[in-house]
This record gives structure tokens, C-alpha cells and sequence, in this order.
């Protein structure tokens, strides 16, 4: 047995998956409960991983963007994103005005691309945020994007990866087929466009 499918092998996993950028609990949850761990011990180990890289963003990112923006290979994306992080840093903070920490943890708690521990982090570290106020938004960002994660206890694996529901005759078709089997069937989507 590989060391990846024992049951500390599947909690690291998880627990690196929650690091990753972009993919943090929208991936490591799924993953932990698709593998048969216990959704509160997954929701524990999923918050860890992905809290576990904001000292380092918070510390570091902004200087490593700021050493590479004179680069000549990557200085115009570094200068790029040092731009695109301030502007949109401080049209969060007038909008925000006394109330950054709040909307920081609101960022940060909606669980879509883009916003997450990895970018709330940095946007904290471009802002000049209190590493403690920062570090604690994250994390209460981080503890409500895994609370409207909460409900993937209850889905099967298969029902998180199914096809979405067709529309028109195909829908039709689909519908009489599960009337037919009695269950749900799953359609392949033809190469050509032929039903059949």
C-alpha cells in the first residue's frame, strides 16, 4: 500500500492541497471527504494547511514582487501585480475606510477563484495591515469559506463531479432514460453532436 492511501497519507494531502493557491478548501475538502475522512477532522486539517503559508506571504511576497519588478524577464509582471495589488488595495480601503479587517475577512470568506488566504495575504502585506489583524481576518475568512464548504458531508464524490443537467431534447432524453432505468443515468456527450 502506497503511503498516499493510508489515512495520515490522505490527511497530509489534504492538508497540502489547502497550501496550494487558487485551489486551497475548494479542493482540499472535497478531496478529504471524497476519500472517506470525517468532514470535521478534514475541515480542521483543510484550515491548517491553508493557514500554514500566510507568515510567509504576509512577510515575504511583497519584497520578492519588489526585488523583481527592475528584472528583466519578469519585471514587468512583478511591476504588474506590486500596481494592480496597491490600486485595488486602495479603492478596498476607501471603500472600507475603519472597517478593512471586516471587509478583509469577507474577501477572503467567499469561496471563489481568486479570493482566498493567498491573495487576502497579500493584498494585508501591499495595504501595510497589522500582521496580527491580517493573520486574524484570514483566519476568520478562512474558518467562513469552510463553513459554506460544510455541506460536501453530505454529497457522494460522484454527485460533486456529475454533469449538470441537460436542457432541451437532450434533457428529455436524459429524463425519460432515468424514468425508464429507475435510476440516474449518466449521458456521454457525443463527439459529433448525434444524440445516439
Amino acid at each position: 500500500m502506497a503511503f498516499w492511501e493510508t489515512v495520515l497519507g490522505k490527511y497530509i494531502m489534504t492538508m497540502a492541497i489547502a497550501a496550494v493557491p487558487v485551489v486551497e478548501l475548494r479542493g482540499a475538502i472535497p478531496y478529504g471527504v471524497g476519500f472517506g475522512l470525517p468532514l470535521w477532522l478534514t475541515y480542521i486539517v483543510a484550515i491548517v494547511g491553508n493557514m500554514l503559508p500566510v507568515p510567509l506571504i504576509y512577510f515575504f511576497a511583497r519584497r520578492i514582487l519588489e526585488w523583481g519588478q527592475d528584472k528583466p524577464v519578469i519585471g514587468k509582471f512583478f511591476t504588474f501585480c506590486l500596481e494592480k495589488g496597491k490600486k485595488g488595495g486602495e479603492k478596498l480601503q476607501a471603500k472600507a475606510g475603519r472597517g478593512l479587517f471586516w471587509a478583509l475577512l469577507l474577501f477572503v470568506g467567499i469561496p471563489l477563484p481568486g479570493t482566498g488566504a493567498w491573495t487576502g495575504t497579500l493584498a494585508a502585506s501591499l495595504l501595510d495591515m497589522d500582521f496580527r489583524k491580517s493573520v486574524l481576518a484570514c483566519m476568520g475568512g478562512v474558518l467562513l469559506a469552510g463553513c459554506s464548504l460544510g455541506d460536501l458531508g453530505n454529497l457522494q464524490v460522484e454527485e460533486l463531479l456529475r454533469a449538470p443537467r441537460l436542457s432541451g431534447d437532450y434533457g428529455a432524453v436524459q429524463t425519460a432514460l432515468n424514468d425508464w432505468l429507475g435510476e440516474s443515468a449518466q449521458l456521454k456527450y457525443p463527439m459529433q453532436g448525434e444524440l445516439l
